[in-house]
């Protein structure tokens, strides 16, 4: 088994599974964090760019659940992404206090810049795996999300 580099802090020793994760999701956000500067793009815009791609015309609010970031982490991303002529934020009709989130031919043409980003960073992820290991990872990723996202809450929890 691979030994991580730097090795593991005796006080994270009781978790070594955790601290891989950590190590691993910081590696792959510092890789794809590279990548995205290469477009102009922050961490994060990416993801919305992916959204609007599949459905345009989406509220904030919808993109902020499809994403899972604060209010403010969307709202500064979307701004930014405005600035850069990526997208277009207007008043819905039916409700002039939800905005809406629309591409500009700028943001639309940035589709398979996206889409090559994320093989790029795909192969380079998987490139020390065999065609099974990686199905199961992503498997074992999916499953320790929905452990984690199911969790009880201690105020849940049983007295």
């Amino acid at each position: 088994m691979p030994m991580p580099d730097p090795r593991i802090p005796t006080t994270a020793g009781a978790g070594p599974m955790s601290y891989a994760i950590f190590q691993l999701a910081r590696a792959h956000r510092a890789y794809a964090a590279t990548l995205l500067r290469e477009m102009d793009l922050h961490p994060g815009q990416e993801l919305l760019l992916m959204h609007l791609l599949d459905r345009e015309g989406q509220s904030q609010s919808e993109l902020l659940e499809s994403v899972g970031v604060d209010h403010s982490t969307i709202s500064k991303a979307l701004r930014r992404m405005q600035d850069a002529g990526l997208i277009v934020r207007e008043p819905a009709a039916h409700d002039r206090r939800v905005m809406v989130v629309h591409l500009t031919d700028k943001g639309r043409a940035m589709r398979e810049p996206i889409a090559a980003l994320w093989q790029a960073l795909e192969e380079t992820s998987a490139r020390n795996l065999s065609e099974q290991q990686a199905e199961s990872f992503v498997e074992t990723a999916y499953a320790i999300t929905e452990a984690i996202s199911s969790r009880a809450l201690p105020d849940d929890e049983p007295a």
